[in-house]
């Protein structure tokens, strides 16, 4: 079979171990090896393999096997080269690449065991490797790695060289190479790396300089991340609470998390990554160099292989002149590596925010956030705003345009989001969130509670002014100035919303709302949803949240309202915006059934005036409207298909309910959807299926203190009193007029029995 593999080639060596191939390859002699290597178009690679086994006997210096390594190298990263550049796809076509014939005569196990080599020996003092032996090895596997598939997996299975790369990582001159093929190891892993099993891992990041750090930041992104199974919101509530339940310890990325934490000075250094500043571009066409690169380069390795090679460059030219301004006028090659070392600053940043906003989603958020609060690191980002996180380029900057037209992927967008996404989860339920404010704008806060005659709220009143923002606008303020001025469709818009939204929710407080209203953020967002035209359903998602909360049991917010929809031709395309899809919408629309409730129990002139004025209101007031949003609330889920995206459309119709239910009208609301169920001919459907939603949520809520606490906080309704209405709904008793059992008809009851046993 040997034999035939080699007249024939490729095509016939299944069946053939590598070991196999490797002990075929030793003992064959170099002539008809080279023959062969002609006639099957091998490049050369199975010759200087050999020559590699022959001179790497475990007795040798490596000198030799060094020489012949740097020949194999040279022609892998070609290869390697291609895939990240316009050559990809050329690349991609070759049915057999050179990395592919290396792997195949055992090459890669042979870098794997010479690079192990030290740590097999017996001698006390280990033999120490050359640098340039190493990083040769690691740079020639990451190449297999990326054009031969399979490659990355058989190293990732090897848990003993997986933790042996770490140590390569305190070796600075074999750093750029180790990191970048254990990030690539990491990826493709079954199994999340332990960090505490990392040898010393205290004392090796400890080590690192900023630089590598920023780098490292890059691997523990894997690292303290759940496996990526999908899109959250995709997988059903009844498909986690099971998993859940089997999974009661804490995850292996949990576990990860606390350990990082435990690492002396670790979030002092990222906040201080994330917020130093970057050197200012030189020239004119700083935007253009950009782009000319960036089309083509999209691989870590080779960008940091760039910036190593502009680092000696700089180094070289310091010697011979220093003349600065001659970088504005000298040719774009000579130009590049200053954009680049700006990019690779703003992609690292990318890592280090992306570390942060996941050890603030974990279950350390507390002690994470008063790390970052102790250590700056929103006045810190305050202070980057206008000169790089948000540049004042022209509306070019805001489109993702080119080969790239519908990829958030740039290193600019790919920043601008997480920085926003920090942000979200930095302000989300947190008294910390007042930290994106200055000064004077605290003091606004304060003034507009003592004009309302109202509290302030406790957190604004323990808040450190030390901590908070410098210069003249807070972070909050910046952040609303920049969406105002967004594309109608554009993605950042999505990701503004949801960052300033999670500043107001929690507890209403009138003094953040009126904060924003006072800086047209309600007019803004009407403006999105009724004149702009924009169609992005996440972006209109994402402002109707918004809208509910800057509006939530604020009378001055419905005065607004009613100025700017002054039109019947308005208000019919916001009802048409919010009907056509409740998934998108239905938080907007519990916000109204709430206000509107809180609104008529009052007496007060001003409310009882907006009450009959307001459209909005007038319109949410006839029980008809609020039937029709309670029928389709209850349609369109079921608990097979309940997420964290649409469970929001239980609550609101329980919403519904919990005020029907107070005001003594919970039999005429459960009435009407009986009625409902005979008029479109399917009887108990709708009962049986809300039945069985309202099972669900008292197993999934009953043991989740987090998101009762958010329910409560958002509705104002006690959460005891969430519980005694599902109770009542739940109730058995089929003569309680407030039991969903006593309006399903005997031969209708229980169609979908078995439901949640499933």
């Amino acid at each position: 079979q040997a034999r035939i593999f080699l007249f024939y080639g490729f095509s016939y060596h299944r069946g053939l171990t590598k070991n196999m191939l490797k002990q075929l390859l030793v003992s064959l002699p170099g002539g008809l090896l080279q023959e062969r290597d002609k006639r099957a178009k091998w490049n050369g690679i199975p010759t200087l393999l050999q020559k590699l086994y022959e001179s790497s006997h475990p007795n040798s210096d490596l000198s030799h096997a060094h020489s012949f390594l740097k020949v194999l190298s040279s022609q892998l990263s070609m290869e390697a080269m291609s895939f990240v550049t316009e050559d990809r796809k050329t690349a991609q076509e070759s049915t057999f690449p050179n990395t592919y014939t290396f792997d195949l005569f055992g090459g890669v196990d042979l870098l794997v065991e010479i690079l192990m080599r030290p740590t097999l020996t017996m001698q006390k003092k280990k033999p120490k490797m050359n640098d340039d032996l190493v990083k040769d090895c690691l740079s020639v596997l990451y190449n297999c790695c990326i054009c031969t598939e399979g490659v990355t997996k058989s190293l990732a299975a090897r848990d003993d060289f997986v933790l042996f790369l770490f140590t390569l990582m305190t070796n600075k001159k074999t750093f750029l190479q180790t990191a970048t093929l254990i990030e690539d190891i990491l990826g493709v892993k079954k199994e999340m790396i332990q960090l505490e099993g990392i040898p010393n891992l205290s004392g090796l990041v400890q080590s690192f300089d900023q630089q590598q750090l920023a780098n490292f930041c890059r691997i523990l992104s894997v690292t303290i991340s759940e496996p990526d199974v999908g899109n959250d919101d995709k997988h059903t509530l009844l498909a986690k609470n099971a998993q859940q339940k089997r999974n009661a310890s804490p995850s292996r990325a949990e576990v990860n998390q606390v350990t990082l934490l435990n690492i002396p000075g670790f979030i002092e250094r990222l906040c201080k990554l994330a917020t130093r500043k970057v050197s200012e571009a030189t020239g004119a066409n700083f935007l253009q160099e950009l782009e000319d690169w960036y089309t083509w380069l999209d691989n870590a390795l080779v960008l940091d292989a760039l910036m190593q090679m502009a680092t000696e460059e700089a180094e070289q030219s310091s010697t011979e002149s220093s003349d600065e301004s001659s970088l504005a006028t000298s040719p774009l090659r000579h130009r590049l590596p200053q954009s680049m070392k700006i990019v690779h600053e703003i992609m690292y940043k990318v890592e280090v925010l992306y570390v942060l906003c996941v050890l603030l989603m974990g279950r350390q958020r507390n002690q994470v956030h008063k790390m970052l609060a102790e250590f700056r690191l929103i006045p810190g980002l305050n202070n980057l705003f206008d000169k790089l996180i948000w540049r004042k380029y022209t509306a070019s900057n805001h489109v993702v345009h080119g080969q790239n037209e519908n990829c958030d992927c740039s290193p600019e967008i790919s920043f601008k989001i997480q920085f926003l996404r920090l942000l979200q989860s930095f302000s989300d339920h947190h008294e910390n969130k007042y930290l994106l404010l200055n000064s004077q704008e605290l003091n606004e806060l304060s003034a507009i509670s003592m004009k309302a005659n109202i509290p302030e709220v406790e957190a604004l009143v323990n808040t450190d002014r030390s901590l908070v923002c410098d210069g003249k606008k807070g972070l909050l303020t910046r952040l609303l100035a920049v969406m105002k001025r967004e594309p109608p469709d554009s993605s950042f818009r999505f990701w503004q919303a949801r960052a300033v939204e999670s500043f107001l929710r929690g507890a209403t407080s009138y003094a953040d709302q009126m904060f924003l209203l006072k800086r047209g953020l309600l007019e803004h967002i009407l403006f999105c949803i009724i004149d702009s035209g924009c169609t992005s359903r996440d972006v209109l998602q994402s402002y109707f949240d918004l809208l509910g909360e800057l509006m939530k049991f604020n009378i001055d917010a419905f005065k607004r309202f009613n100025k700017y929809v002054n039109t019947p031709e308005k208000f019919q395309t916001f009802l048409t915006q919010i009907n056509s899809s409740l998934v998108d919408s239905n938080m907007l629309v519990r916000c109204i059934v709430l206000s509107l409730d809180r609104f008529e129990n009052v007496l007060y002139p001003p409310v009882v005036e907006v009450l009959s004025e307001c459209c909005l209101l007038s319109y949410m007031a006839r029980v008809e409207n609020r039937l029709s949003f309670l029928f389709r609330l209850i349609n369109i889920i079921n608990v097979q298909t309940l997420t964290q995206e649409n469970v929001s459309c239980l609550n609101t119709s329980l919403v519904i309910l919990m005020l029907a239910r107070r005001k003594a009208k919970l039999p005429f609301y459960l009435n009407a959807l009986r009625e409902k169920e005979y008029a479109e001919k399917y009887p108990g459907c709708l009962l049986n299926n809300f039945h069985n939603l309202l099972r669900f949520w008292q197993r999934h809520y009953l043991n989740k203190d987090k998101d009762s606490t958010c329910l409560e906080n958002s509705s104002c309704i006690p959460f005891s009193y969430w519980k005694e209405t599902v109770s009542v709904l739940l109730g058995s008793d089929r003569t309680s007029l407030c039991a969903i059992a006593s309006y399903i008809d005997e031969p209708f009851m229980d169609l979908d029995r078995d439901l949640l046993e499933d």
